[in-house]
């Protein structure tokens, strides 16, 4: 591994401006590099379902030996991302056990720095330039690019169901022992692909055991208009049917893997007139289906119960935006993870998230996805940073897996 070079590679994509649904520009940066590496880069036809301008990249590169890997990121980032300035610099970086001075890069305080997920990237292609340069053997290799990561995962969840599947007409050392058969349009279906999915916070060599599954709420209130003060009590106001619920509904934290909230409310045309309607926005999260799908029912029976005791009405939606992704210790690539993390001298923490990650939906395209640290700290904040050991360590840390999964 080339710290230096990884350092560079981060650089050079932190000034690519690539908010969600403009992610162009660095798609064919990234395909470039790709295509410098050996990589066979394609995109999919998923631009006109997500908005953006390009669709999400997939690259293959043919292994030495039998075996598979693949490794993902996201190409957006979240704004303010125009005119990205990074620096480096040492600090003095506090944690719950220690102290140190550490060498960082950071946004220069009026943007992000897309470390989220511009680090995960850079980790990537140097892991994999490090395995072609030392000549060491490989599996077959995927890298996988998403678009609208940030926008609830739009770009993974638009992926074809057999995006992953490695196509017919590459040469592949794998082929012969892990084929199971032919998909449509010629590609080889196999048995899951390991993929590492690199955007989650924590030092390298943290593995997401658990990502939980997200709903989102979307309820409309219905009222009835009255003059507030000639005759309120003509009126039913929805923000007060509204308010009741909220009021009644179990939120914040409801257990040691279960969340929820209300984000968002707006009804009203005038401060002398009783609301007639309101809109209402949410979401809850859980690890396990039956806790998120009980809270997904006490929110709806809250606003259902205000709307019929105040004399309203109230329709109610919720979408599954994602499945959860979840991981137990006993797990194959856990263990191979472990064993990638002894080789390359990184400690292993297993942890738990609270967030959504590609890793939860590309569980149900294909893969067997894990989301991984990279070190990212303060991201989605102009205070945005990334210690330069944890970038080169990750970077270690891709060789280490590609090599792990080579054995």
């Amino acid at each position: 591994m080339n710290s230096q070079r990884v350092l560079d590679s981060f650089l050079e994509m932190v000034v690519i401006e690539s908010p969600s649904w403009h992610e162009a520009p660095m798609a064919a940066y990234c395909a470039e590099r790709l295509a410098e590496m050996g990589f066979a880069v394609t995109f999919d036809a998923t631009a006109p379902v997500t908005g953006s301008d390009t669709g999400n990249l997939i690259a293959h590169l043919p292994g030495t030996v039998p075996g598979r890997v693949a490794f993902s990121a996201h190409l957006d980032t979240v704004k303010p991302c125009a005119g990205i300035e990074a620096v480096v610099e040492t600090r003095h970086i506090c944690d719950d056990i220690t102290c140190r001075m550490a060498e960082v890069v950071a946004s220069a305080g009026e943007t992000i720095l897309s470390a989220d997920d511009k680090a995960g990237i850079a980790a990537i292609f140097e892991g994999v330039r490090a395995t072609l340069k030392s000549g060491s053997p490989r599996p077959d290799i995927t890298v996988l690019l998403t678009t609208c990561e940030e926008q609830s995962l739009l770009g993974s969840s638009a992926l074809a169901p057999d995006a992953l599947a490695w196509p017919a007409d590459l040469p592949a050392a794998s082929r012969g022992t892990a084929a199971a058969g032919l998909l449509g349009d010629g590609a080889v279906t196999a048995e899951p692909v390991p993929l590492f999915v690199l955007d989650a916070d924590g030092a390298p060599g943290t593995v997401i055991m658990g990502a939980p599954y997200h709903w989102t709420l979307r309820a409309r209130v219905e009222g009835r208009a009255a003059h507030a003060g000639v005759e309120p009590e003509a009126g039913v106001s929805a923000i007060a049917i509204a308010g009741a619920a909220v009021a009644a509904m179990p939120l914040g934290r409801i257990d040691e893997c279960t969340t929820a909230n209300v984000g968002h409310i707006e009804g009203g045309v005038a401060v002398n007139i009783v609301p007639a309607a309101c809109t209402l926005e949410g979401e809850c999260r859980s690890l396990y289906e039956d806790r998120v799908l009980a809270q997904r029912d006490a929110m709806t029976a809250a606003l259902e119960e205000a709307a019929e005791r105040l004399g309203g009405a109230v329709e109610v939606a919720w979408e599954l935006d994602y499945p959860a992704a979840v991981h137990e210790s006993g797990d194959a690539i856990v263990g191979h993870l472990e064993a990638a993390a002894a080789a390359c001298g990184l400690p292993v923490r297993h942890a738990l998230s609270g967030g959504g990650a590609d890793a939860n939906v590309l569980g149900t395209k294909g893969a067997d996805a894990i989301p991984l640290g990279i070190g990212m700290t303060n991201f989605h904040s102009t205070d945005e940073y990334i210690e330069v050991a944890d970038l080169q360590n990750m970077a270690r840390y891709v060789e280490a897996i590609i090599a792990e999964y080579a054995r």
